[in-house]
């Protein structure tokens, strides 16, 4: 697939490698902005749920390109995988959680798909975090080839069993600058809806850091204006979190008022489930 403004997306990917991770803002948050985009996973993430009721195994595989590798944070420990791991081992500490880091700088879903089978069907994933859609916006066509790539891609997620969630592009001045960022956005809500899969506004939550709690790039950014500092990487895996978290509460409410006579209990430390809202750019 021919490329376009390769050499800025390829310097600024290359910034990070798992072996030589850039230095960056070490700043991790005590607490993140009260956001009104709490997005509400509204598709049933069945088999995480049923492996968290049971305390047993559960495998998280999150694919992607450098915001998922980390480009920007000041040590693996500090990418969203590895905040995101932690967030769960902390609300379900009899399960046993891990976080599997599968992100590739530069790369999009034509390279992801291709390497699906080793880094993602091999782990026998109970559920599948795709973040995508980025890239593509500095490539040829990219829109265009988006809506069949997402929809192949879910179809190998569904193909294995897993569950999936979708995460949008981020919010920030690179993107931002390209006309097809606002389409992108819309497009993986499209897809997820049509598809019956999950999608988790990453966009959203972001532009919220920065319109509603009036918050400088520079605070989530790191120093190239794209990619995620610390802080960023630390507030955006707390609320993806969150709403795993409400997603399952929220069945195991349901099992509970099943075997229980319709009785409403809920499980301990249970939060209620937040409600949805539009990812899409404005």
């Amino acid at each position: 697939m021919p490329l376009r403004r390769l050499a800025p997306l390829a310097l600024s990917a290359a910034l990070l490698t798992p072996a030589a991770p850039v230095l960056a803002q070490s700043v991790i948050p005590a607490s993140c902005p009260t956001s009104k985009t709490l997005t509400r996973l509204n598709v049933p993430l069945t088999r995480t749920a049923a492996a968290l009721r049971a305390g047993g195994k559960v495998v998280i595989v999150a694919i992607g390109s450098s915001s998922t590798a980390g480009a920007g944070a000041s040590s693996p420990q500090a990418t969203y995988p590895s905040r995101l791991e932690a967030t769960l081992r902390a609300r379900f500490p009899a399960a046993d959680i891990s976080v599997v880091n599968r992100g590739v700088n530069g790369q999009d879903a034509p390279e992801m798909l291709a390497r699906f089978d080793t880094d993602v069907a091999a782990l026998k994933p109970t559920l599948v975090i795709w973040q995508s859609g980025v890239n593509a916006l500095f490539r040829d066509n990219g829109l265009a080839s988006a809506d069949d790539l997402l929809h192949e891609a879910i179809a190998r997620v569904k193909a294995i069993g897993a569950d999936l969630v979708l995460v949008d592009p981020q919010y920030a001045p690179r993107v931002l600058a390209d006309a097809d960022s606002g389409p992108m956005v819309r497009l993986m809500n499209e897809v997820g809806a049509e598809e019956g899969v999950a999608v988790y506004h990453r966009f959203a939550l972001m532009r919220d850091w920065h319109e509603t709690a009036s918050m400088g790039f520079d605070s989530f950014l790191w120093k190239d204006k794209f990619h995620m500092n610390d802080w960023g990487y630390d507030c955006f895996a707390r609320d993806l979190g969150r709403a795993v978290v409400a997603n399952v509460e929220s069945q195991q409410r349901s099992a509970d008022m099943s075997v229980g006579g319709g009785s409403g209990a809920a499980p301990a430390g249970a939060t209620r489930a937040t409600p949805a809202v539009a990812g899409a750019a404005r």
